[in-house]
């Protein structure tokens, strides 16, 4: 990649995340594999800040580390399956550890999403990188996630990019109680936004946000259920051209 290009990735990156924080400013795997934690050198460091945000883009399967808004090192790594999908959105580091648990390499790096345990980590199963393999994390071959390990501190902003409708990645999908998704998120964030919810933007699908939709739903004069389908998208200004 020459100068220009690092410079209009790094614009790019730098405009998807303002974008990203414009919606999910109010945010705080399912889980990779079952993830038991066997380190105790996972600390939470809330006052360090770092000079490093990495951009993970899931139509690549590449994660993107810059360093002051400079591209410095790309990595390819695997994303979540299809029924369990790596979150999309703003979030940050908050723990580190080397060998944190059988199956997740030499190295982890937990990030903050509400709703399951998600982290950046190696993997015992290097053939899976660049494909939708996991759990919903974000697995690096481990002498990549060593090197990136080795640079980026607590509080390191994570910025994963999935597609065009922001928390939604490329695609809608009915949602139902008790759903934990990324979808869920945008659709507390709308319906905050529209003053029907005032409960947690985690994205769980919980009861606070069943009766805020199901009156947003009555206002609207949409089918009387707690589901949120395609029409409920559009009544919530989540279209294509978004």
């Amino acid at each position: 990649m020459n100068k220009k290009s690092i410079r209009k990735f790094g614009f790019v990156a730098f405009y998807i995340l303002l974008i990203a924080l414009l919606y999910a400013t109010t945010i705080k795997e399912g889980t990779d594999e079952k993830i038991r934690p066997h380190s105790s050198e996972t600390i939470i460091s809330p006052e360090q800040t770092s000079e490093y945000d990495i951009f993970i883009d899931l139509n690549e399967s590449m994660l993107y580390l810059f360093k002051n808004g400079e591209l410095v090192n790309k990595y390819p790594v695997a994303q979540g399956k299809d029924n369990s999908p790596s979150p999309i959105g703003v979030w940050k580091i908050t723990s580190k550890a080397r060998n944190w648990g059988t199956g997740f390499g030499s190295r982890w790096m937990g990030i903050d999403v509400p709703w399951g345990i998600y982290g950046i980590h190696g993997t015992n199963k290097p053939y899976s990188i660049g494909q939708r393999a996991s759990g919903g994390c974000f697995r690096m071959h481990n002498s990549d996630v060593e090197d990136l390990y080795s640079q980026v501190p607590y509080n390191t902003k994570v910025i994963v990019y999935g597609g065009p409708y922001k928390n939604l990645g490329s695609y809608t999908e009915t949602l139902a109680p008790g759903d934990r998704t990324s979808h869920v998120l945008e659709v507390q964030v709308r319906l905050k936004l529209k003053e029907y919810y005032n409960g947690s933007i985690d994205g769980i699908y919980g009861e606070g946000m069943k009766q805020a939709l199901l009156k947003f739903k009555k206002d609207q004069g949409l089918p009387y259920t707690h589901f949120v389908d395609e029409e409920t998208y559009e009544a919530l200004g989540i279209l294509q051209f978004d």
